[in-house]
Protein backbone atom coordinates (compact mmCIF):
# COMPACT_ATOMS: atom_id res chain seq x y z
CA UNK A 1 0.00 0.00 0.00
CA UNK A 2 0.65 3.43 -0.20
CA UNK A 3 0.80 6.26 2.26
CA UNK A 4 1.43 10.10 2.45
CA UNK A 5 3.58 10.52 5.62
CA UNK A 6 4.16 13.97 7.47
CA UNK A 7 7.87 13.30 7.80
CA UNK A 8 8.83 16.91 9.99
CA UNK A 9 6.58 20.31 10.70
CA UNK A 10 6.60 22.67 7.66
CA UNK A 11 5.20 23.97 4.24
CA UNK A 12 3.19 21.26 2.60
CA UNK A 13 6.04 19.77 0.39
CA UNK A 14 6.95 18.08 4.00
CA UNK A 15 4.13 15.72 2.80
CA UNK A 16 5.58 12.77 1.18
CA UNK A 17 4.53 9.48 -0.14
CA UNK A 18 5.77 6.35 1.37
CA UNK A 19 5.16 2.51 0.48
CA UNK A 20 4.52 0.36 3.51
CA UNK A 21 3.03 -2.92 4.26
CA UNK A 22 -0.75 -3.49 3.80
CA UNK A 23 -2.38 -3.96 6.85
CA UNK A 24 -4.20 -6.44 8.72
CA UNK A 25 -7.50 -6.47 10.67
CA UNK A 26 -7.46 -8.04 13.68
CA UNK A 27 -10.79 -9.11 15.95
CA UNK A 28 -13.81 -6.09 15.74
CA UNK A 29 -11.70 -4.32 12.71
CA UNK A 30 -12.47 -3.80 8.96
CA UNK A 31 -10.13 -3.24 6.49
CA UNK A 32 -11.32 -0.62 3.38
CA UNK A 33 -9.26 -0.28 0.09
CA UNK A 34 -9.49 3.62 0.79
CA UNK A 35 -10.40 5.31 -2.82
CA UNK A 36 -11.37 8.83 -1.27
CA UNK A 37 -10.13 10.58 2.13
CA UNK A 38 -11.14 14.34 3.55
CA UNK A 39 -8.67 16.65 3.79
CA UNK A 40 -9.14 18.70 6.76
CA UNK A 41 -7.49 21.66 8.78
CA UNK A 42 -6.71 19.55 11.70
CA UNK A 43 -4.63 17.84 9.45
CA UNK A 44 -2.73 21.21 8.33
CA UNK A 45 -2.69 21.98 11.77
CA UNK A 46 -0.75 18.48 12.56
CA UNK A 47 1.40 19.26 9.66
CA UNK A 48 2.71 22.52 10.79
CA UNK A 49 3.26 21.23 14.34
CA UNK A 50 -0.11 22.85 16.18
CA UNK A 51 -2.11 19.82 16.56
CA UNK A 52 -1.59 18.09 20.10
CA UNK A 53 -3.63 15.38 19.28
CA UNK A 54 -1.57 14.22 16.16
CA UNK A 55 1.03 11.27 16.23
CA UNK A 56 4.35 11.58 17.00
CA UNK A 57 6.25 12.28 13.57
CA UNK A 58 6.44 10.72 10.77
CA UNK A 59 3.06 10.43 10.87
CA UNK A 60 -0.33 9.65 8.61
CA UNK A 61 -3.21 11.60 9.41
CA UNK A 62 -6.37 11.76 7.98
CA UNK A 63 -9.67 11.32 9.86
CA UNK A 64 -12.29 9.87 7.51
CA UNK A 65 -12.07 7.64 4.26
CA UNK A 66 -14.77 5.88 1.82
CA UNK A 67 -13.86 3.11 -0.10
CA UNK A 68 -14.46 -0.81 -0.40
CA UNK A 69 -14.09 -3.13 2.23
CA UNK A 70 -11.12 -6.04 1.19
CA UNK A 71 -10.94 -7.73 4.30
CA UNK A 72 -12.44 -8.20 7.78
CA UNK A 73 -11.30 -9.26 11.40
CA UNK A 74 -12.69 -12.88 12.60
CA UNK A 75 -15.76 -11.56 14.46
CA UNK A 76 -16.99 -8.81 12.37
CA UNK A 77 -20.46 -9.90 10.36
CA UNK A 78 -21.53 -6.58 9.68
CA UNK A 79 -19.83 -5.99 6.75
CA UNK A 80 -17.46 -8.51 4.28
CA UNK A 81 -15.64 -7.87 1.37
CA UNK A 82 -16.89 -6.03 -1.67
CA UNK A 83 -19.18 -3.57 0.83
CA UNK A 84 -18.88 -0.39 -0.11
CA UNK A 85 -18.46 1.46 3.08
CA UNK A 86 -17.24 5.08 4.56
CA UNK A 87 -15.53 5.35 8.52
CA UNK A 88 -13.99 7.56 10.91
CA UNK A 89 -10.13 6.69 11.07
CA UNK A 90 -8.42 8.77 13.43
CA UNK A 91 -5.32 8.81 11.61
CA UNK A 92 -3.94 6.74 8.76
CA UNK A 93 -7.01 8.02 5.98
CA UNK A 94 -4.16 9.04 3.74
CA UNK A 95 -3.41 5.60 2.28
CA UNK A 96 -4.60 3.62 -0.06
CA UNK A 97 -5.74 0.94 2.87
CA UNK A 98 -6.73 1.21 6.43
CA UNK A 99 -7.71 -0.60 8.68
CA UNK A 100 -10.73 0.97 11.30
CA UNK A 101 -12.58 -0.46 14.17
CA UNK A 102 -16.32 -1.85 12.44
CA UNK A 103 -18.02 0.73 15.28
CA UNK A 104 -16.58 3.52 13.20
CA UNK A 105 -17.66 2.15 9.68
CA UNK A 106 -21.10 2.82 8.15
CA UNK A 107 -22.94 1.70 4.63
CA UNK A 108 -22.28 4.18 2.03
CA UNK A 109 -25.43 5.40 0.56
CA UNK A 110 -26.44 4.26 -2.86
CA UNK A 111 -26.84 7.56 -4.18
CA UNK A 112 -23.55 8.87 -3.30
CA UNK A 113 -19.81 8.62 -4.69
CA UNK A 114 -16.95 7.46 -2.35
CA UNK A 115 -15.82 10.73 -3.03
CA UNK A 116 -19.47 12.42 -1.64
CA UNK A 117 -19.10 9.86 0.97
CA UNK A 118 -15.63 10.69 2.49
CA UNK A 119 -17.36 13.82 2.81
CA UNK A 120 -19.87 13.39 5.38
CA UNK A 121 -18.01 12.50 8.63
CA UNK A 122 -15.87 14.87 10.16
CA UNK A 123 -18.15 17.83 8.55
CA UNK A 124 -21.76 16.69 8.87
CA UNK A 125 -20.88 14.95 12.78
CA UNK A 126 -19.33 18.33 13.65
CA UNK A 127 -21.95 20.09 12.35
CA UNK A 128 -24.93 18.17 13.70
CA UNK A 129 -23.12 17.73 17.32
CA UNK A 130 -22.61 21.67 17.21
CA UNK A 131 -25.91 22.37 16.12
CA UNK A 132 -28.42 19.31 17.33
CA UNK A 133 -26.57 17.81 19.99
CA UNK A 134 -25.47 21.45 21.84
CA UNK A 135 -26.76 24.27 20.86
CA UNK A 136 -30.26 22.46 19.99
CA UNK A 137 -31.43 25.05 17.14
CA UNK A 138 -34.96 25.67 16.96
CA UNK A 139 -37.37 26.85 14.12
CA UNK A 140 -37.49 30.73 14.19
CA UNK A 141 -34.14 31.31 15.43
CA UNK A 142 -30.92 32.76 13.55
CA UNK A 143 -27.54 31.25 13.36
CA UNK A 144 -24.28 32.55 12.22
CA UNK A 145 -21.87 30.55 10.51
CA UNK A 146 -18.47 31.60 10.05
CA UNK A 147 -16.49 30.23 7.11
CA UNK A 148 -20.04 29.26 5.73
CA UNK A 149 -17.90 28.61 2.29
CA UNK A 150 -16.12 25.77 4.11
CA UNK A 151 -16.38 21.87 4.92
CA UNK A 152 -18.33 22.11 8.09
CA UNK A 153 -19.84 25.90 6.93
CA UNK A 154 -21.96 24.27 4.21
CA UNK A 155 -22.95 21.08 6.44
CA UNK A 156 -23.86 23.64 8.91
CA UNK A 157 -25.96 25.58 6.50
CA UNK A 158 -27.87 22.46 5.51
CA UNK A 159 -28.54 21.45 8.71
CA UNK A 160 -29.48 24.78 10.02
CA UNK A 161 -32.11 25.32 7.20
CA UNK A 162 -33.50 21.99 7.33
CA UNK A 163 -34.31 23.00 11.28
CA UNK A 164 -35.85 26.22 9.81
CA UNK A 165 -33.14 28.40 11.14
CA UNK A 166 -32.25 31.67 9.62
CA UNK A 167 -28.24 31.67 8.69
CA UNK A 168 -25.94 34.27 8.43
CA UNK A 169 -22.96 33.15 7.09
CA UNK A 170 -19.19 34.80 6.40
CA UNK A 171 -17.06 34.31 3.70
CA UNK A 172 -14.86 36.30 1.36
CA UNK A 173 -16.39 38.61 -1.33
CA UNK A 174 -15.10 35.11 -3.66
CA UNK A 175 -18.06 33.33 -2.12
CA UNK A 176 -21.14 35.29 -1.24
CA UNK A 177 -23.22 34.35 -4.06
CA UNK A 178 -22.55 30.63 -4.21
CA UNK A 179 -23.20 30.63 -0.14
CA UNK A 180 -26.27 32.04 -0.69
CA UNK A 181 -27.29 29.80 -3.31
CA UNK A 182 -25.97 26.70 -0.82
CA UNK A 183 -29.20 28.74 1.23
CA UNK A 184 -27.12 31.03 3.46
CA UNK A 185 -29.94 33.34 3.78
CA UNK A 186 -27.62 37.05 4.53
CA UNK A 187 -23.95 35.91 3.31
CA UNK A 188 -21.47 38.90 4.55
CA UNK A 189 -17.93 39.59 3.38
CA UNK A 190 -15.50 39.30 6.47
CA UNK A 191 -13.17 41.09 5.03
CA UNK A 192 -15.02 44.43 4.01
CA UNK A 193 -17.61 44.31 6.62
CA UNK A 194 -17.72 45.14 10.27
CA UNK A 195 -19.44 41.75 11.20
CA UNK A 196 -20.86 42.62 14.84
CA UNK A 197 -22.38 45.86 13.02
CA UNK A 198 -24.28 43.70 10.00
CA UNK A 199 -25.04 40.87 12.63
CA UNK A 200 -26.58 43.67 14.97
CA UNK A 201 -28.37 45.75 11.55
CA UNK A 202 -29.80 42.17 10.04
CA UNK A 203 -31.37 41.28 13.76
CA UNK A 204 -32.81 45.11 15.09
CA UNK A 205 -29.70 44.80 18.07
CA UNK A 206 -30.73 41.82 19.11
CA UNK A 207 -28.24 39.42 18.10
CA UNK A 208 -27.96 35.93 16.92
CA UNK A 209 -29.16 32.63 18.80
CA UNK A 210 -26.06 30.44 17.72
CA UNK A 211 -22.72 31.30 16.22
CA UNK A 212 -20.54 28.35 15.24
CA UNK A 213 -16.97 29.57 15.24
CA UNK A 214 -14.15 27.94 13.95
CA UNK A 215 -11.53 30.41 13.67
CA UNK A 216 -10.27 30.84 17.83
CA UNK A 217 -8.83 33.80 18.36
CA UNK A 218 -9.96 37.45 18.56
CA UNK A 219 -13.06 35.74 16.67
CA UNK A 220 -14.08 33.91 19.53
CA UNK A 221 -14.38 36.52 21.38
CA UNK A 222 -16.63 38.65 18.95
CA UNK A 223 -18.71 36.29 18.30
CA UNK A 224 -19.49 35.71 22.21
CA UNK A 225 -20.35 39.69 22.12
CA UNK A 226 -22.66 38.70 19.38
CA UNK A 227 -24.57 36.57 20.87
CA UNK A 228 -28.48 37.28 22.19
CA UNK A 229 -29.92 37.00 25.30
CA UNK A 230 -29.70 32.99 25.68
CA UNK A 231 -27.46 32.56 23.08
CA UNK A 232 -25.30 29.74 22.39
CA UNK A 233 -21.63 29.92 21.03
CA UNK A 234 -19.79 26.60 19.59
CA UNK A 235 -16.05 26.50 19.16
CA UNK A 236 -14.70 24.17 17.08
CA UNK A 237 -11.80 25.35 15.68
CA UNK A 238 -8.91 27.48 15.60
CA UNK A 239 -7.77 28.15 12.14
CA UNK A 240 -6.04 31.84 13.11
CA UNK A 241 -3.39 29.48 14.14
CA UNK A 242 -2.35 28.16 11.16
CA UNK A 243 -2.61 31.47 8.47
CA UNK A 244 0.52 30.38 6.93
CA UNK A 245 2.59 27.52 5.50
CA UNK A 246 4.79 27.52 8.44
CA UNK A 247 4.44 27.56 12.11
CA UNK A 248 4.86 31.15 13.49
CA UNK A 249 5.41 31.41 16.98
CA UNK A 250 4.07 35.32 16.75
CA UNK A 251 1.20 34.81 15.29
CA UNK A 252 0.20 31.61 17.52
CA UNK A 253 0.93 33.66 20.76
CA UNK A 254 -0.94 36.75 19.59
CA UNK A 255 -4.29 34.37 18.31
CA UNK A 256 -3.48 32.74 21.95
CA UNK A 257 -3.41 35.91 23.88
CA UNK A 258 -6.71 37.26 21.62
CA UNK A 259 -8.73 34.17 22.88
CA UNK A 260 -11.49 35.28 25.19
CA UNK A 261 -11.85 33.96 28.61
CA UNK A 262 -15.44 33.06 29.67
CA UNK A 263 -15.98 33.83 32.95
CA UNK A 264 -18.85 31.69 35.17
CA UNK A 265 -20.44 35.76 36.31
CA UNK A 266 -20.53 37.14 32.83
CA UNK A 267 -21.96 33.87 31.61
CA UNK A 268 -24.89 34.22 33.99
CA UNK A 269 -25.40 37.69 34.08
CA UNK A 270 -25.83 37.87 29.63
CA UNK A 271 -28.12 34.52 29.79
CA UNK A 272 -25.29 33.14 26.90
CA UNK A 273 -23.66 29.83 26.60
CA UNK A 274 -20.17 28.86 25.49
CA UNK A 275 -19.53 25.46 24.24
CA UNK A 276 -16.43 23.55 22.74
CA UNK A 277 -16.06 20.64 20.37
CA UNK A 278 -13.35 18.38 19.10
CA UNK A 279 -14.62 15.60 17.01
CA UNK A 280 -11.36 13.68 17.64
CA UNK A 281 -11.94 13.61 21.73
CA UNK A 282 -15.61 12.08 20.99
CA UNK A 283 -14.33 8.49 19.67
CA UNK A 284 -15.26 7.25 23.63
CA UNK A 285 -18.92 7.89 22.64
CA UNK A 286 -19.51 5.45 20.19
CA UNK A 287 -23.37 5.20 20.85
CA UNK A 288 -23.91 8.70 20.25
CA UNK A 289 -22.32 9.11 17.33
CA UNK A 290 -23.31 5.89 15.42
CA UNK A 291 -26.75 7.58 16.33
CA UNK A 292 -25.85 10.92 15.08
CA UNK A 293 -24.63 9.42 11.94
CA UNK A 294 -27.70 7.13 11.61
CA UNK A 295 -29.59 10.42 11.64
CA UNK A 296 -27.75 11.80 8.87
CA UNK A 297 -27.66 9.01 6.73
CA UNK A 298 -31.06 8.90 6.87
CA UNK A 299 -30.97 12.47 5.55
CA UNK A 300 -28.99 11.51 3.05
CA UNK A 301 -30.94 8.46 1.49
CA UNK A 302 -34.02 10.60 1.42
CA UNK A 303 -32.54 13.86 -0.65
CA UNK A 304 -32.41 16.36 2.09
CA UNK A 305 -28.63 16.64 2.71
CA UNK A 306 -25.69 16.40 -0.08
CA UNK A 307 -22.26 16.98 0.26
CA UNK A 308 -20.66 19.75 -1.38
CA UNK A 309 -16.87 18.86 -3.10
CA UNK A 310 -14.94 21.58 -3.92
CA UNK A 311 -12.19 19.94 -5.32
CA UNK A 312 -10.19 16.65 -5.58
CA UNK A 313 -6.49 15.91 -5.43
CA UNK A 314 -5.11 12.31 -6.48
CA UNK A 315 -3.22 11.18 -3.31
CA UNK A 316 0.00 11.75 -4.23
CA UNK A 317 -0.85 15.51 -4.71
CA UNK A 318 -2.01 15.77 -0.63
CA UNK A 319 0.67 18.73 -0.86
CA UNK A 320 -1.09 20.63 -3.19
CA UNK A 321 -4.51 19.43 -1.34
CA UNK A 322 -3.19 21.44 2.04
CA UNK A 323 -2.47 24.35 -0.05
CA UNK A 324 -5.37 24.40 -1.91
CA UNK A 325 -7.10 23.89 1.61
CA UNK A 326 -5.27 27.20 3.63
CA UNK A 327 -6.08 29.45 0.60
CA UNK A 328 -9.37 29.05 1.80
CA UNK A 329 -10.37 29.13 -1.80
CA UNK A 330 -12.56 25.34 -1.16
CA UNK A 331 -16.17 26.29 -1.42
CA UNK A 332 -17.39 22.59 0.71
CA UNK A 333 -14.90 19.47 1.06
CA UNK A 334 -11.52 19.14 -0.25
CA UNK A 335 -10.93 14.99 -0.71
CA UNK A 336 -8.59 13.19 -1.48
CA UNK A 337 -8.79 10.15 -4.50
CA UNK A 338 -7.26 6.59 -4.38
CA UNK A 339 -7.43 3.75 -6.90
CA UNK A 340 -10.37 3.46 -8.95
CA UNK A 341 -12.81 6.40 -7.31
CA UNK A 342 -16.28 6.53 -8.66
CA UNK A 343 -16.43 10.26 -8.38
CA UNK A 344 -20.52 9.68 -9.94
CA UNK A 345 -22.77 7.78 -7.81
CA UNK A 346 -23.42 4.59 -9.07
CA UNK A 347 -26.06 3.52 -11.46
Amino acid sequence: MHHVVITKTGPPEVLQVAETADPVPGPGEVRIAVRAAGVNFADVMARLGLYPDAPPLPAVVGYEVAGVVDAVGSDVVSFRPGDRVFALTRFGGYATSVVVPAVFVYPTPAMLSDVEAAAIPVNYLTAFVALETLAHVNAGETVLIHGAGGGVGVAATQLSKQCGATVIGTASAMKLEAIRALGVDHPVDHQRTDVPAEVRRLTAGRGVDVVLDPIGGRSARLSYEMLAPLGRLVIYGASSLASGERRSLWRLARALIAMPAFRPLSLMNHNRGVFGLNLGHLWSERDRLRRATDTLLADFSAGRLRPVIAKTFPLEHAADAHRYLQSRANIGKVILTAGPVDSDPPG
